[in-house]
Parts: structure tokens; sequence; C-alpha cells
């Protein structure tokens, strides 16, 4: 969902866990917690705290 991010609790090249904190998105005047689905090694982190996001629009990748 569109929205605002408000924490950004890892960075590039961190190792993660299926089920870790990875983002906090406030929307709707909630916080809406994104976790990993994967175990992996984040690659990419494509925004920063203060970014507005889109619906479906790609905010980290994990490998």
């Amino acid at each position: 969902m569109d929205g605002a991010i408000v924490d950004v609790l890892v960075s590039e090249g961190s190792t993660v866990s299926t089920g870790q904190l990875l983002v906090v998105l406030e929307a709707m005047k909630m916080e809406h917690p994104l976790k990993a689905g994967i175990d992996g090694v984040l690659k990419r982190v494509q925004v920063k705290v203060g970014d507005q996001v889109k619906n479906r629009q790609v905010l980290l990748q994990v490998e």
C-alpha cells in the first residue's frame, strides 16, 4: 500500500532470517511491519526513512 517509510532496520549485505523485521511502513495512520519471507542476504535496500512509497514498489531485495 502507499505510505511512508518510518524505520529501516537492516543494511545491504546483512544476513536475514525468515520473520525478521526489516522495514516499518506507515500507511493510513497505522504502522505496518515488513518482515523477511525467506532466509538470505540483503542485496539491495532501495528506501530510506522518510521516503514515500507506492503500492507494489520494490523496497528490498533478499537473495
